[in-house]
């Protein structure tokens, strides 16, 4: 049996969840048009819908809160923050955001033009749905390890590089405004990227006089990764080793949601000056004036101290931990999962799962019903809901490689209970997983489709 790590960290004050039958369970997903999008977090007991924004944040972010300095322009908790991001990241210039999507859409309407195309390893949902809003097109160009759900290569995120450079040829320096990588790879299990990747990528790009941005959602748990697994990192500092990392970048957009253990905001970071320029107009049109950009001082103040607690080794060996002990311990269970256990989440690999259930009939959004039904957990499809999509070229539907159900942890939020909990719910799923049936969309928009669609369950033929 997996070892459980003990909290570096004593509870201070709770919240209190309600217990809803499998009865009221069925009526509200019915209600719901069977999207958990649309559920009301009241009506979860155990909610794994994403670690985005659902981070527990300590006493010293509260009292940073009561602090916060919220003046419209040249607030003190700006520049606080201003202080922690370049010790952190080390790019001459950034702006506040509310989230990474905003980081991501000023990027795209600043740089991109419709037909180009911004490789990476795997983009994640908003940020291929930002490129495609504008008419562009998110290239992934992983290594095949990463759609091998059984492989145990330690670093499954990494960016093909060979298929790097024949994609640049192919397409044309000219109509690839920028490159990018995300660590760690959300939308392939949360599964980390060396640093030797990171550094053959930006060389890569580079040679082409492509700018290189990085995806640093969850930039401290790669960050600890690569202590953990890569020659010579493992007496470095979650700190100097996320220095290195964005020392071979020309900028970043981050989510604070993830790694900065806040509950809202983002920043976007370069070094290029005229691109701060024009990224400041964009951010005073969408956002807000360049010295809070859409937050609150209070928001600033949480981020910055936030920021480096995120990098404290203690709290980064029991994030990991806590997540190696969930996964493996699904694996006992006999629940296919995306190996080995990731950062952030559990990726259960719903195809093999439930293989009577074709893609077009989503066996993702299947389980995942299935699992708030039985157990009132909530968590989310990242399979062809989230990122099938049709060729610009041909109109075909693409299905993404692997059919997921993302089990997303909040940080510092649930203890072991929760898991075994979790853990003894797939259990009784598994044992009847025969009797699962595939999905329907009843309505859907153009992007971002699994926010806001409704389904049915197809019925007994």
């Amino acid at each position: 049996m997996p070892i459980y790590p003990i909290e570096p960290f004593r509870i201070k004050a709770i919240e209190s969840t309600r217990q809803t039958t499998k009865e009221e369970r069925e009526q509200l997903l019915e209600k719901a048009g069977y999207n958990l999008f649309k559920l009301r977090a009241e009506d979860v007991m155990i909610d794994l819908l994403t670690d985005s924004g659902t981070a527990a944040m300590s006493d010293n972010q509260w009292a940073g809160i009561m602090l916060g300095d919220e003046s419209y322009a040249g607030a003190k908790s700006f520049y606080n923050l201003k202080e922690v991001i370049s010790t952190i990241f080390g790019f001459r210039h950034f702006v506040p955001t509310h989230q990474g999507r905003a980081a991501e859409n000023i990027l795209c309407n600043v740089l991109l033009e419709s037909g180009e195309s911004i490789p990476s390893n795997m983009h994640f949902d908003t940020t291929g749905a930002n490129i495609r809003a504008v008419g562009g097109r998110p290239i992934d160009l992983l290594i095949d390890e990463g759609n091998d759900p059984k492989s145990r290569h330690p670093f499954k995120g990494n960016l093909d590089i060979e298929k790097l450079r024949q994609f640049i040829e192919a397409t044309g320096k000219e109509n690839i405004p920028f490159g990018m990588i995300t660590i760690t790879n959300n939308a392939g299990g949360g599964q980390p990227v060396s640093m030797a990747n990171i550094k053959a990528v930006s060389e890569v790009y580079h040679e082409y006089s492509i700018p290189f941005f990085i995806d640093a959602c969850r930039y401290a748990e790669n960050a600890y990764f690569i202590k953990l697994r890569e020659e010579g990192y493992a007496n470095r500092t979650p700190l100097e080793i996320a220095q290195e990392m964005f020392s071979y970048a020309d900028g970043c957009t981050m989510s604070a949601k993830k790694d900065g253990l806040v509950n809202i905001g983002g920043f976007l970071c370069m070094n290029d000056d005229n691109l701060f320029e024009s990224v400041q107009q964009e951010l005073i049109l969408r956002e807000g004036f360049p010295t809070y950009g859409g937050l609150a001082g209070r928001d600033l103040e949480a981020l910055a101290r936030g920021l480096w607690e995120g990098l404290d080794e203690r709290y980064l060996d029991y994030r990991l931990a806590q997540t190696a002990y969930f996964g493996e311990s699904l694996i006992e269970a006999g629940i296919p999962i995306v190996e080995p256990p990731g950062g952030h989440a559990i990726y259960i690999d719903a195809g093999s799962f439930l293989p009577h259930i074709p893609a077009d009939q989503f066996p993702g959004q299947a389980l995942s019903i299935e699992m708030y039904i039985a157990g009132g957990i909530r968590t989310v499809e990242l399979g062809s809901v989230a990122f099938a999509y049709p060729d610009p070229d041909t109109g075909e539907i693409k299905h993404p490689p692997l059919e997921l159900v993302r089990l997303a942890i909040p940080r510092r939020v649930y203890t072991r209970s929760h898991f075994d909990y979790v853990i003894a719910v797939m259990a009784d799923i598994a044992a009847r997983k025969s009797t699962l049936r595939g999905i329907e969309i009843v309505t859907q928009p153009e992007l971002l489709r699994h926010f806001t669609a409704t389904f049915k369950i197809i019925a007994e033929s």
